[in-house]
């Protein structure tokens, strides 16, 4: 069911709701799950919570192989009628919230409930501080989840090369202009990680948190993949992972004594 032919199917009789995100993302969501289940698989019954889960493509992998799938994201996505029949045909939870930065719909979810959760491509859309949403998704975490976190590269050969031309070109850093005034501000990349940098990042939020695994993962948009030169730059990538596109971080919530430790302050 990972093909992308197969999901591309499954979606077809809902109007191809998110399709073009689905033909570009399928090969992350197989090979986030392969890195997933590299030593056993899940049980069968484990519950898994997906944030920015938009059309579901990812909770149905999870929940075709057994897992009981709570679903959380925006009402852009969550809203759509094609979406809430495809929850009732898997029996995914639909947790509609209007901003990650405060998530109350988790409130309704009890203390110690999640094996996984899936913080995949989200990262480096936040715009807010996101201590208060990482203390909730602690307690609703049980001792012993897992959190699986993907995001870009910041030092990967490819965007290295684009930030390159743009200083050559002196048109600034960060989200362009046109991105800016243009595109919903949820839509940019504001912040991308380092592979130290997003190690860092948990260990600053709660000594629960242990680092189970990290992967440097090659490019997965197949039209990405079939630009000029990107042949040349795949077979760099193959001999230096540190500048393949994208990482893979495997969080522990290894014990629930410290909580999460941070307080932002001015």
């Amino acid at each position: 069911m990972s093909k992308r032919e197969d999901l591309a199917a499954l979606y077809a009789p809902l109007g191809g709701i998110g399709e073009r995100y689905l033909l570009d993302h399928v090969e992350r969501f197989r090979r986030t799950k392969a890195l997933l289940t590299k030593d056993a698989r899940l049980p069968a019954g484990a519950l898994v919570l997906d944030i920015g889960a938009h059309w579901l493509h990812q909770s149905v992998l999870y929940a075709i192989d057994g897992c009981r799938v709570t679903a959380l994201d925006l009402p852009d996505t969550l809203s759509i009628e094609p979406v809430r029949e495809l929850a009732q045909r898997y029996a995914i939870r639909l947790l509609i919230n209007s901003s990650l930065e405060h998530p109350g719909a988790l409130a309704a979810i009890a203390d110690d409930t999640f094996d996984l959760v899936l913080f995949t491509e989200i990262i480096e859309h936040l715009t807010f501080n996101p201590v208060a949403m990482w203390r909730e998704i602690h307690r609703v975490m049980k001792p012993g989840a897992r959190i699986a976190v993907t995001t870009p590269n910041y030092y990967a050969l490819r965007s290295s090369l684009r930030r390159w031309w743009r200083a050559v070109r002196r048109d600034g850093g960060g989200a362009r202009i046109e991105d800016v005034l243009g595109v919903p501000t949820y839509g940019h990349h504001w912040k991308e990680y380092s592979r130290r940098e997003l190690r860092r990042y948990f260990e600053l939020l709660s000594p629960d948190f242990s680092c189970l695994r990290m992967a440097y993962t090659q490019e997965y948009m197949p039209a990405l993949a079939a630009r000029r030169g990107s042949a040349l730059i795949a077979a760099v990538e193959r001999v230096l992972p540190p500048l393949r596109p994208d990482l893979y971080l495997e969080i522990e919530l290894t014990r629930k004594e410290k909580g999460i430790a941070l307080a932002p302050h001015w």
